[in-house]
């Protein structure tokens, strides 16, 4: 059933105390209607398929909202005598559609052997492939698609295996990857081998449904174990679930009742196989002895004693009201009053039980509930309060064996909370001191008393030294004008009716106190309230009481604090004794969810004994973690994430966490020899697959570098003729002919060396070259040849471009941008990359025409002709050079992006910003000058997205169709697919940015709103949440505009200042 069905259903029964006709009268009821929900699919009720299972709170739903499909087959000419119309408001139909439900329910289980709840899970199981199959049919932004390398999908060395998300399967694999990691039961699973008398014929439903289930679940182990991929793909088990029921619609299901029916189908699978091999004995079932415990209930009914033996599973806790563990399973240990279990009297009227266990599982699992129903509302709402739960759990409090210890200790526990809430209230007084709204400490009361009474005493009137005269508004501080003596006489009054006119000659500025505009008082304002009339003795009388009254204040509160302090020290050391502490359980696992009520994402932490550190399983990606982690996403009050399942291990049973060991040899076993044969077998298999794939993937990349290198083969080939026949046209090297050297270039320049012509904005490099030739030209003192002027001048611009590379610039100022060379020399590029980018240089084609540039150009291409293949790498030449191309690509994306940015054109803004982030960090990977400074681009990659999904919301928050439409494909094409990319590399702030946009739209979940929203709210915020750091493919890179370095440098240069003034403001 869905979260709401469950809550729905249990405060029915609650209402009704049992009587099913007062909850079908509730439910009836129209005050039970929950808004924005079919009416009919509430009412529905469940049998309960195993007693030995505890009812629990509910838990997110493990379909992660899917929509709800209509019934396939359900036309006007399939009526049904015993459909009932409910479209009327007449209630007796309602009840007896209820009771019609029921009864079909009963005749089911009767005939099937399959419960409500089994179905159900059918359902769930069934939408989750059926997601799958209709993911493949989505757009390009929407897939999660595996990388074509096979490389990326190879697993490392000893690295867990993850497991794939097949359609909203994130709550399989955190439950997977839990149980798989108890190694006893991952052995269980894997050596299992069906009862010989079922191999050919099932007997029954359960045989049907638990065998194939089995075998899948032993495959996936075993893939886990020894897969040479870095995760596998888990639809079989979930397809082989999937057909274990019948089930014909889509419902939603509780993730807990998904672990409680896994654990129920293990464990009947592992009794047929006890029950074969144990034949006249009382079979053990390992499934039993692994999960499960007994618990002694000791009670008063009525005014009655009993005891009871009950069997449990996972224990389910409540949440709400508690701030820890111990405080959760204190609260579940006792219910109603139980005053009389603790005398004599046989006839109270006093009803209550305690739990105590008598046998702990060796794996004990708590269910936290963190859902509650909202009455106003009308739904189930989570609980994001903080609970917090030790690394590891001493369990001798609750065990029977301790019962009259652990009354005398709890007694002892309430007697000090007793005294404890005393001393509090007796503290808060002094802390909170006063009778108005205000309170403030007492100790503060009296020290602001006695400043007051030190002040220097004033005798006059806080108003009086106010100038009345100013006129309001602050034109006092105008120059107002000073007349002269001689000014003062009757000439010089105006005509009545018209203001003074101001004698230009002799004028001050009047100071006036400005409190906005005025950090400092005027040196006559006091700055405290005085007393003004006081004696001597009186201030010393006072002063000394303030001082006595002030001590005493303070010594009670230290008192109080201190008497606090210890009180609560004896609580928490109250069960701290040995003899409390001998049966200890770590902590091995914990499932966490993210999201609200009804949307979210599961995960798990696990912890490794062997590298002993925590593991987070989030489906494919398996990462090491920490503790600090695990805490900040578990216990809760800090985001939406919170922990739903605590499963503890009894410290004194390594055999759960222990690897297996050859008998023989004494080898630890690893991999595949873990695995039985068939299994083996199985894994070989696959891995023989993925090799092939690896194989055809490798041969498919040399086939293109060999044409790669094949095709540059040829060019050089081609140009190696041309070149050649303009030396038999022209032997003379030094022939001023000027179609020969345009044709002979050995290697074609990079584009930005190239001089299309000399009207072209590039042009500055030619100049840039010219003006080295002509001052080495001018250094020398006698005429030198052209190839001795070739030297000088490349050492001139060289020394030129070495002083650039040296230079502490401002951002905008990039040197690396106006010169390759620049770039080379700050990334330490081998002196011959140097020598030969710099020949290229002079070597242009375009240089001059005058004759002594002419001639060095000719001796430049001489020299690149000459240099023989083994003397440079051309290889690393083309690729310094392919690097200093991306980084002019980045460069050209990045100013792009900031320019969008700025005219906040977010949409048009975000790819540019993408992809210059992504290709700069590539260029990063390799050094730190090779790109640009990563924070500045990830800021504004972070607030581009930030922007987006403000804009976004906004427009679902509209309401209007259009607008809801346009905001939910934002968010779906551009802000979802780029999630990951701020996921990937765990950096806080990128965290921080993708949080604050999951809870702006997690908000919308306690809000009304119109049917249709709450539908597309409820398919869009399982895609949002999901926290898998696999790279979903989206929109390929923007076709980039061709720019000269000239115009690049300053567009680069215009937009990064326009940057730091923007952050200079404060904006």
């Amino acid at each position: 059933m869905t979260v709401e069905q469950n809550v729905l259903q249990q405060h029915s029964q609650k209402v009704s105390h049992g009587d099913l006709a007062e909850a079908v009268a509730f439910l009836t009821e129209k005050k039970a209607k929950v808004p924005q929900q079919d009416e009919a699919t509430y009412y529905q009720t469940t049998q309960v398929g195993n007693d030995r299972y505890i009812s629990v709170g509910s838990q997110a739903d493990t379909s992660e909202y899917l929509p709800h499909p209509a019934l396939p087959g359900a036309g006007p000419s399939q009526a049904d005598t015993n459909v009932i119309d409910l479209t009327g408001d007449d209630k007796d139909d309602l009840q007896r559609a209820i009771a019609l439900s029921l009864e079909e329910s009963s005749r089911a289980f009767r005939e099937t052997g399959i419960t409500d709840e089994e179905q159900a899970i059918s359902r769930v199981l069934e939408a989750s492939i059926a997601e799958n199959k209709a993911s493949l049919k989505r757009t390009h932004t929407e897939v999660w698609s595996d990388s074509p390398n096979p490389h990326d999908r190879k697993r490392m060395e000893n690295c867990p295996v993850g497991l794939k998300n097949v359609g909203n399967t994130c709550w399989f694999s955190a439950v997977i990857q839990s149980l798989f990691n108890l190694l006893e039961f991952q052995r269980l699973v894997l050596h299992y081998s069906p009862p010989a008398r079922v191999q050919d014929l099932p007997r029954n439903q359960k045989e049907h449904r638990n065998l194939p289930f089995m075998q899948e679940l032993r495959n996936l182990f075993s893939l886990m174990v020894g897969s040479k991929r870095k995760y596998v793909d888990p639809s079989c088990a979930v397809e082989i679930l999937k057909d274990a029921f019948k089930s014909s619609e889509s419902q939603q299901q509780d993730v807990s009742e998904f672990t409680h029916k896994l654990l129920d189908w293990l464990e009947d699978a592992f009794q047929m196989k006890a029950e074969e091999d144990r034949e006249g004995e009382k079979p053990k079932n390992p499934m039993v002895e692994l999960f499960y415990g007994r618990f002694l209930a000791v009670g008063v009914l009525e005014g009655k004693k009993f005891e009871n033996t009950e069997m449990f599973g996972q224990y389910p806790l409540q949440v709400n009201g508690f701030k820890d563990l111990h405080e959760c399973l204190e609260a579940a240990m006792i219910e109603g009053e139980i005053e009389s279990l603790h005398s004599s009297a046989e006839n109270s009227a006093k009803s209550g039980q305690e739990h105590w266990f008598t046998e702990l599982p060796p794996v004990l699992t708590f269910e936290l509930s963190r859902f509650e129903f909202n009455q106003a509302l009308g739904r189930p709402e989570k609980i994001h309060s903080k609970l917090e739960f030790p690394s590891m759990l001493y369990m001798d409090r609750y065990m029977d064996r301790n019962r009259e210890i652990t009354r005398i200790k709890r007694e002892e526990i309430r007697r000090l909370k007793e005294h404890l809430t005393l001393l509090q209230q007796r503290l808060e007084r002094y802390l909170s001191y006063g009778s108005g709204p205000k309170r403030f400490p007492l100790a503060d009361v009296l020290q602001y008393a006695m400043e007051f009474t030190s002040s220097k005493p004033v005798c006059t009137s806080p108003v009086g030294d106010i100038d009345t005269s100013a006129p309001p508004g602050g034109t006092a501080g105008q120059l107002l004008p000073v007349p002269s003596t001689a000014e003062q006489g009757p000439s010089s009054t105006p005509p009545e009716g018209l203001a003074p006119t101001p004698a230009p000659s002799t004028q001050q500025r009047v100071p006036i106190h400005k409190p906005f505009t005025q950090s400092r008082l005027p040196p006559d304002l006091p700055m405290h309230p005085a007393p003004r009339h006081i004696t001597e003795e009186e201030l010393r009388v006072l002063e000394a009481c303030l001082h006595r009254w002030r001590s005493e204040v303070e010594n009670d509160t230290r008192d109080l604090q201190g008497s606090i302090s210890r009180i609560h020290r004896t609580i928490e050391l109250m069960y701290s004794d040995k003899s409390m502490m001998q049966v200890p359980y770590r902590l091995h696992a914990v499932l966490v969810h993210e999201g609200q009520a009804n949307a979210g994402h599961y995960w798990a932490y696990i912890y490794d004994p062997h590298q002993r550190c925590w593991m987070k399983y989030n489906d494919i990606s398996v990462t090491k973690s920490s503790w600090e982690e695990l805490v900040r996403d578990s216990f809760g009050g800090y985001r939406n994430a919170s922990a739903y399942c605590l499963m503890y291990i009894n410290d004194k049973k390594p055999f759960l966490i222990e690897e297996e060991f050859d008998k023989e040899t004494g080898q630890m076993l690893s991999g595949l020899d873990k695995l039985p044969p068939d299994l083996k077998a199985y894994v070989k298999e696959d891995n023989s697959l993925f090799d092939k794939e690896m194989e055809v993937w490798n041969t498919l990349q040399a086939r293109k570098a060999q044409q790669e290198k094949l095709a540059l083969a040829v060019a050089a080939a081609a140009t190696a003729a041309v070149a050649e026949t303009a030396t038999t046209t022209s032997p003379q090297p030094m022939s001023t002919e000027p179609s020969t050297p345009d044709n002979s270039a050995p290697q074609q320049d990079p584009e930005y060396m190239e001089q299309p012509s000399p009207t072209d904005y590039s042009k500055h490099l030619q100049e840039d070259t010219e003006r080295a030739i002509s001052k080495a030209a001018a250094e020398q003192q006698e005429e030198r040849s052209p190839e001795g002027l070739l030297t000088a001048a490349i050492k001139v611009e060289y020394t030129r471009l070495l002083r650039f590379a040296q230079e502490d610039t401002a951002p905008g100022s990039d040197y690396r941008l106006q010169h390759v060379i620049v770039y080379f020399i700050q990334n330490q590029a081998p002196k011959k990359i140097l020598e030969r980018t710099l020949l290229m240089q002079f070597a242009d084609r375009n240089l001059g025409f005058n004759e002594r540039c002419k001639s060095i150009m000719k001796v430049a291409r001489a020299k690149l002709d000459l240099i023989k293949p083994e003397e440079i790498n051309m290889e690393e030449y083309e690729m310094w050079h392919q690097d200093y191309r991306n980084f002019r690509e980045t460069t050209i994306f990045l100013m792009i992006g900031l320019e969008l940015f700025q005219k906040k054109s977010f949409v048009e803004a975000l790819m540019y910003l993408i992809y210059s982030y992504q290709y700069n960090r590539e260029l990063l990977v390799k050094g730190l000058y090779r790109g640009h400074d990563d924070e500045l681009i990830g800021l504004y990659r972070r607030e581009c997205l930030l922007k987006l999904n403000e804009n976004a919301a906004g427009m679902f928050e509209s309401g209007e169709e259009p607008e809801v439409s346009n905001g939910l494909s934002i968010m779906n094409e551009l802000v979802v697919p780029c999630i990951p990319l701020l996921l990937v590399h765990d950096i806080e702030k990128d965290l921080l940015s993708v949080e604050d946009m999951r809870n702006r739209w997690c908000s919308y979940l306690g809000q009304e709103m119109e049917p249709n929203l709450q539908e597309k709210l409820t398919d869009f915020l399982p895609k949002l949440l999901d926290c898998s750091t696999e790279i979903k493919s989206f929109h390929d890179p923007p076709k980039l505009p061709t720019y000269s370095t000239l115009e690049l440098v300053e567009r680069y240069g215009r937009v990064i200042a326009s940057l730091s003034r923007v952050h200079a403001d404060g904006r």
